[in-house]
C-alpha cells in the first residue's frame, strides 16, 4: 500500500493509504506521496536517518499543501509573504535565520525579523516541584 493525495486546483484536500489499483478507479486527481520523504531526502521508516531511497515529490503531502506539478513537489502553505520557497527542499525560508541563543522567538512580519517571545507569566519556581499558574492570585501554586 502507498499514500496518495487528492489534489484539487493544486491544493491537497485528502490523503489516503491505498493500493494503486484502487486509486486508479477513483474520480479526481490523485498523486502518490511518500511518508518517508522530507525536504527532498528519503528516510528510513520511523527514522531521522537518510537511507538513500528515492525521495518522492520533495515532501509528504498534507491537507492544505500545494502540489506544484512543474516542480513535481508538495509543500506547505507559505507562512509569511516575506518567506521564499527553497527549490531543493521545497521548504519556506525566512529572510533571516532563527537566533541560536536558546531563547524563544516569534516571526514579526511587519519588520521582517525574529522577536523575543515574552511570556505573560513570570518564570515558575525552579525547585523540582510541579506548579500551575493561578489567575486569581496571579502566582504559581505548587501542585499537591
Amino acid at each position: 500500500m502507498s499514500h496518495f493525495a487528492k489534489v484539487v486546483d493544486n491544493i491537497v484536500v485528502e490523503v489516503i493509504v491505498a493500493d494503486q489499483d484502487w486509486v486508479d478507479g477513483l474520480q479526481g486527481t490523485w498523486v502518490q506521496t511518500s511518508y518517508n520523504t522530507l525536504g527532498g531526502v528519503h528516510y528510513a521508516p520511523n527514522s531521522s536517518t537518510p537511507d538513500g531511497g528515492v525521495a518522492l515529490r520533495k515532501n509528504y503531502a498534507g491537507i492544505g499543501y500545494t502540489y506544484d506539478a512543474s516542480r513535481d513537489a508538495f509543500y506547505m502553505p507559505q507562512p509569511y509573504p516575506s518567506w521564499t520557497l527553497e527549490e531543493e527542499t521545497c521548504f519556506w525560508l525566512c529572510p533571516s535565520p532563527y537566533p541560536d541563543d536558546g531563547e524563544d522567538y516569534y516571526w514579526n512580519e511587519t519588520n521582517t525579523q525574529w522577536e523575543l517571545y515574552m511570556s505573560q507569566f513570570p518564570p515558575a519556581p525552579d525547585d523540582g516541584e510541579d506548579y500551575r499558574w493561578d489567575d486569581e492570585s496571579e502566582q504559581w501554586v505548587k501542585l499537591t
